[in-house]
């Protein structure tokens, strides 16, 4: 099975790469000394602090598995050659809501690192699909949960 490809700009790599270093030097080095301190409290069978310092473990192995997945499978947008004509990852965009009458900005990212709450979609988002490769002026309709949405592109930017 062919594993996709994951788009990320190169902020989002230097975060996973930093939450990664972070996850193997930091925290199992915290967990550790959890289970530790918990196996020299005695019996193992009804000791709580053991039970939950190895769920956590088993949470940091397991988040230390994906993230290293998702970095060997990474392919990072060099934003410096993005051609900002017209939209691609790493683009800031600014769209007009025609639905809504207001303006909204959009980062486009790769789908690890899309965050709505700041403003960053996914490519792979409907938002995301729908703006890809358009251009200034250009009006986009998109099949949301909300019904469908009409923006006007406003600007691309390059994010630094």
């Amino acid at each position: 099975m062919e594993t996709k490809k994951k788009l990320l700009t190169y902020a989002g790599l230097k975060a996973l790469e930093d939450e990664l270093e972070n996850l193997k030097v930091v925290k199992r080095k915290e967990v550790a000394q959890k289970i530790k301190e918990a196996r020299e409290q005695g019996d193992l069978s009804e000791n709580a602090e053991y039970d939950a310092a190895k769920d956590e473990q088993r949470d940091i192995e397991a988040r230390i598995e994906e993230l290293e997945s998702i970095l060997k499978n990474a392919e990072v947008v060099v934003e410096d050659e993005v051609d900002y004509d017209k939209i691609n990852v790493g683009c800031t965009v600014k769209v007009f809501d025609i639905t809504f009458d207001e303006e909204m900005e959009f980062k486009i990212v790769g789908s690890t690192e899309a965050n709505s709450l700041a403003g960053k979609i996914s490519n792979e988002s409907p938002v995301g699909q729908a703006l890809m490769g358009k251009m200034v002026n250009d009006v986009v309709e998109v099949e949301t949960q909300a019904g469908v949405m009409e923006y006007k592109i406003l600007a691309i930017d390059r994010t630094v």
